[in-house]
């Protein structure tokens, strides 16, 4: 169990958290949600005694041990990659690493041997003798290969070490355990590994994250961070959203019904305070004015932006034919022979594991790349909007947010236009002055989704769109490209994003291709598809 009780924190004027006061018990999982900027990160650092707040206290059981996803890729970069993962309880770590200095002396003194047997008691309690097979079980299942256990954690690469601190983290069985996007980096395999891990723990989970399908299959409980408060609701993502919105709802319906009243009974006061024979009447309604009180409603830091994809016209019978593309990187095949057809209304997702693999393709599509052999073809008819993975090159001026997005208006429409444009994608007043070399990761996002939105193309290709996001433009991109009437082709690793748009996914390898029409969820379990895959799947791993 975790208390924090009577938590305060401000920034200069701004206030992050004001008389939080919450208990985190066993056997739950508390998904932590909120805006960007809301507090979810810095919250949990309260919680592992990282920073401190301005008041209040956070009580944890006796004895009772917290283990953190460390954000730090670097940190561990002396050690192994098994002493990485005990390293996650550091008491065992300590006595593991006497207990084998003494023993590998030559010669035991009488005090060593009275040292052994005390470290050996301890070790036994912690569960040490077991550390070994743990680690095994957490690194295999996290998809951290045998061979590179023994290897420095520098030797490794970024995607590696964030899967090793999160083994880290589960190691040992923390009786609180705090994940901050546990998700990123890892397949799909790895994600239901980390889903059924966390499904089994019986302590105290508290977890951050922008996959709104992993919040829906591991928590039991959402902690809402807004109005500098923390509200928990018992149940998953998707209950929250419904339950939150209806709570909004009654309380604007309360005030427009109070307002309503209120106006009718003005009305008459107005009309015949003046009339004797109605005077008692006008008097009786003023004190029931009096009475009647309109519900502030706080300022919420959850926004959600305007996106909405409208093509200039529609596509046409021939859309894009792709004919044996071939393209190796670093003198490995990345594409070997891909050939497909897109059709009028596909929305396509590209999948597997090699994130390569899929931006290759989208950068020979878009005619950033051209491909060693094979060609393609789109229709003429056809006009694209690309969003890349990678897009800082589009951002290295120092123009204004209005300035750049101008570059991309139509011609007849001026400042005014590319000001209420960036309005609705969260830009307001001032921001719309900012220069967009200082942009965050999540502001260059709603940038190129703002450019896709002017390019009114019909067919748009996106490349991990949903990277940097908040859960409320998540939510919003989701929507807009539900509604988009034309051809979408992209890659996610945003489970729900993929099940909810794609009615098609491609899956692309160094041995064969798989196309298939069943829905995201079903081709993830169909044997046949199972086969398939692993039939095409790569056998080497490329560095980008």
């Amino acid at each position: 169990m975790i208390h924090a009780l009577n938590i305060a924190l401000t920034y200069g004027k701004r206030v992050l958290f004001k008389d939080v006061d919450i208990k985190f018990t066993p056997g739950n999982c508390y998904g932590l949600i909120g805006a960007n900027g809301a507090g979810k990160s810095t919250f949990l650092k309260i919680l592992s005694g990282e920073i401190d707040a301005d008041k209040g206290e956070i009580l944890v059981g006796p004895d009772e041990r917290i283990a953190v996803l460390s954000q730090d890729q670097f940190a561990f970069d002396e050690e192994t990659v098994f002493d990485t993962v005990v390293m996650g309880h550091r008491r065992l770590f300590k006595v593991m690493r006497e207990r084998e200095q003494i023993y590998a002396k030559e010669e035991f003194t009488e005090e060593d041997g009275l040292r052994i047997g005390e470290l050996e008691e301890q070790f036994s309690e912690m569960n040490g003798y077991d550390a070994e097979s743990e680690v095994a079980v957490l690194l295999n299942g996290l998809g951290i290969a045998e061979d590179l256990r023994e290897k420095k954690m520098k030797d490794l690469e970024g995607g590696e070490k964030v899967r090793v601190l999160l083994a880290q983290a589960l190691f040992g069985n923390p009786d609180v355990l705090l994940l901050d996007e546990p998700t990123n980096h890892l397949d799909h395999k790895s994600v239901v590994w980390l889903r059924e891990f966390l499904f089994r723990f019986q302590n105290t989970v508290i977890v951050v994250s922008h996959d709104r399908h992993f919040l829906n299959q591991v928590c039991t409980h959402i902690a809402d961070i807004d109005f500098g408060k923390i509200q928990v609701y018992v149940g998953n993502y998707d209950f929250w959203y419904q339950a939150s919105q209806l709570v909004l709802k009654q309380k604007q319906n309360e005030n427009r019904k109070t307002t309503e009243r209120a106006n009718e009974l003005k009305a008459f006061i107005q009309r015949f305070s003046s009339n004797a024979s109605k005077s008692k009447q006008a008097t009786s309604r003023k004190k029931l004015l009096e009475k009647l009180t309109v519900e502030d409603m706080p300022t919420s830091s959850r926004k959600y932006p305007f996106i909405q994809f409208r093509p200039e016209r529609p596509c046409g019978n021939i859309i894009l034919e792709v004919h044996n593309l071939c393209k190796k990187v670093e003198g490995v095949d990345v594409l070997k022979n891909v050939t497909f057809t897109v059709n009028n209304g596909d929305k396509i997702a590209f999948v597997g594991g090699n994130s390569l693999t899929k931006t290759t393709l989208f950068q020979i599509l878009a005619g950033e790349m051209e491909p060693d052999s094979g060609h393609f073809r789109w229709g003429t008819t056809i006009s694209t909007a690309y969003f890349p993975m990678e897009n800082n090159g589009y951002f290295t001026t120092d123009l204004s947010l209005v300035d750049w997005l101008g570059q991309y208006t139509p011609p007849d429409e001026g400042e005014i236009f590319a000001r209420g444009f960036l309005g609705r994608m969260l830009f307001s007043g001032d921001e719309a002055l900012k220069k967009v070399s200082v942009l965050s990761g999540g502001e260059k996002v709603r940038c190129m989704l703002s450019r896709m939105m002017l390019s009114k193309a019909n067919v748009l290709i996106l490349d991990e769109p949903t990277n940097h996001l908040d859960l409320e433009s998540i939510t919003a991109l989701n929507d807009g490209l539900l509604a988009f009437p034309e051809v979408v082709l992209f890659a996610s690793h945003d489970h729900q994003l993929v099940a909810t748009l794609a009615g098609r996914i491609i899956e692309i390898g160094t041995r064969g291709m798989i196309d298939s029409r069943l829905g995201f969820d079903d081709y993830l379990e169909d044997p046949e598809v199972l086969a398939m895959r692993e039939t095409i799947h790569h056998a080497v791993s490329i560095k980008k």
